[in-house]
C-alpha cells in the first residue's frame, strides 16, 4: 500500500473520531502473552519479529522489576488428555501439543518468572477469560497495564482488548510484540491504537511512566 493511501486510511479514522490520545496512569502493570519455547521458535509456532521482541521485553521485565510493578505471565497449558480442547484447537490442532511440563510451554529462559509474579495457564487467546488475572490485577491495585507478547493478532490483541473491558487503560509496547508474520503484527497494532490502547515503544513508556 502506498503511503498516500495509509494516510488516507487514517484520515477516515481522524475523521469518525477514533484514535483519541488516552495518557497512561499509575499503577501500572506489566503483562507478558505467550512468550514461550514453542512461539520462539519458527519451528513450531514461531518466526517473524518474535525473537527481536523477546529481547526487548528482557529490559522492560527488568525495569518493571526494579520499579516494583505487578508482573504476570501467561502460558498457553491444555490437560494431559486433551479432555480440554476447544474452538481455538479445532482451527489450530498443534496447540494441544503444548502441556504443562513440555517444553515448549515453558516460559523462556530469559523472561523466566519471579516469586510473586503470576503465571496465567490459559486455554484462549485471552489472558483474561477464564482465569484469575482480572482480580489479581484489580487487587494489585494496577490502572494501567503494559503488554508485551505474542501474537500482536492473537492472544496480545484479545488480551488487550478484553484488559480495556475490563476496565484497564492497555498500553501495548510496540517493539515488545511480535508476530510470526509482520503485516497482521503492523495491521493490529494500528486497529489496537485507533479503539483500545496506548501505543509506545519500550523506552517511550518507560519514560512515559517514569
Amino acid at each position: 500500500m502506498s503511503e498516500a493511501a495509509r494516510n488516507d486510511e487514517s484520515a477516515v479514522y481522524q475523521r469518525q473520531g477514533f484514535g483519541t490520545a488516552m495518557a497512561p496512569r499509575p499503577p501500572y502493570g506489566v503483562l507478558i502473552v505467550d512468550f514461550v519455547n514453542g512461539f520462539a521458535d519458527p519451528a513450531q509456532f514461531g518466526g517473524g519479529n518474535i525473537a527481536s521482541a523477546i529481547e526487548r521485553t528482557v529490559g522492560l521485565l527488568a525495569a518493571a522489576r526494579e520499579r516494583g510493578w505487578p508482573v504476570a505471565h501467561t502460558r498457553i497449558v491444555f490437560a494431559d488428555d486433551d479432555a480440554d480442547g476447544n474452538i481455538f484447537t479445532l482451527k489450530v490442532p498443534g496447540l494441544l501439543t503444548l502441556k504443562e511440563d513440555t517444553p515448549a510451554s515453558q516460559v523462556v529462559p530469559q523472561l523466566t518468572p519471579r516469586v510473586g509474579e503470576l503465571v496465567v495457564r490459559k486455554t484462549l487467546p485471552s489472558g483474561f477469560s477464564g482465569t484469575s488475572l482480572a482480580a489479581w490485577l484489580t487487587q494489585k491495585g494496577v490502572h494501567t497495564l503494559l503488554v508485551a507478547g505474542c501474537t500482536t493478532s492473537g492472544c496480545v490483541r484479545a488480551s488487550v482488548v478484553d484488559a480495556m473491558c475490563g476496565g484497564f487503560r492497555p498500553l501495548v509496547v510496540t517493539d515488545c510484540v511480535g508476530d510470526r508474520a509482520i503485516g497482521p503484527h503492523e495491521a493490529n497494532l494500528f486497529d489496537m491504537e485507533q479503539k483500545y490502547a496506548i501505543l509506545m515503544s519500550r523506552d517511550e513508556a518507560l519514560a512515559a511512566t517514569a
